[in-house]
């Protein structure tokens, strides 16, 4: 059985040379290991065509942070923008993905990422967090550093494979306080694995959520054409 961590491509280029898709979203259920505390998925069945209803219907409930999700500035910041406020651009577009060999636990100051940065979205995978269905607190996060330095390249949306940017016992949020600081967006929980280096267009729109502060998002990856992304 597939690792629930490893995604494949849901389309592969071919001789019709469409470009490959990358599905990086975690699927979602309630195996799906969520923040300790928060609020799992879970789904009601309000009507079920297996007992004799006409339709099947049914409920969910979870934490707005649920798997692939987009981060509203008022999550960190108090009368700061909710998700249905962020310009949807942010999460739609030319994007990059960077790999670094990062150690667990490790906080990521801007002299650790080598590859030079040529986009204005940028996905950071780190493999420190590699089972969505299992939530093991060691994995990587950024720097306040390494936020402003992107954002004084021009970035303006950064991914991570990870549930935060902050490491796990952060208290005070210091690299949240970053993105908005910069009026940066952020995208938490991708599933980055199998996807190589490179140039994509990134299709992560959070839901119109009115006052919340996060949305889950079905994120994926297009390569563009001609090839531009690269294994390491």
């Amino acid at each position: 059985m597939a690792h629930p961590g490893k995604r494949k491509p849901v389309a592969t280029k071919g001789v019709d040379m469409h470009p490959a898709v990358y599905d990086i979203s975690p699927p979602l259920s309630a195996r799906l290991a969520v923040w300790p505390g928060d609020t799992p998925l879970s789904r009601e069945m309000l009507l079920d065509m297996r007992r004799g209803a006409n339709i099947t219907l049914s409920s969910l409930r979870a934490t707005a942070h649920l798997g692939a999700h987009a981060d509203a500035p008022s999550h960190y910041g108090l009368d700061a923008p909710t998700i249905d406020a962020r310009p949807l651009d942010c999460y739609l577009g030319r994007c990059q993905v960077v790999r670094v060999d990062a150690e667990r636990g490790e906080a990521l100051r801007p002299e650790r990422i080598t590859t030079a940065i040529a986009a204005e979205r940028v996905l950071l995978a780190t493999d420190t967090f590699p089972n969505p269905e299992h939530f093991n607190e060691d994995f990587a996060a950024l720097t306040p550093e390494l936020v402003d330095d992107w954002h004084k390249r021009g970035v303006r949306l950064v991914g991570v494979d990870t549930p935060s940017v902050d490491l796990f016992a952060s208290q005070d949020l210091p690299v949240h306080r970053a993105f908005l600081k910069n009026d940066m967006a952020i995208l938490e929980g991708l599933v980055l694995r199998d996807v190589p280096e490179g140039m994509y267009e990134l299709i992560a729109l959070p839901l119109r959520l009115v006052g919340f502060d996060a949305s889950p998002v079905r994120a994926v990856l297009r390569s563009l054409e001609g090839g531009s992304a690269s294994r390491r």
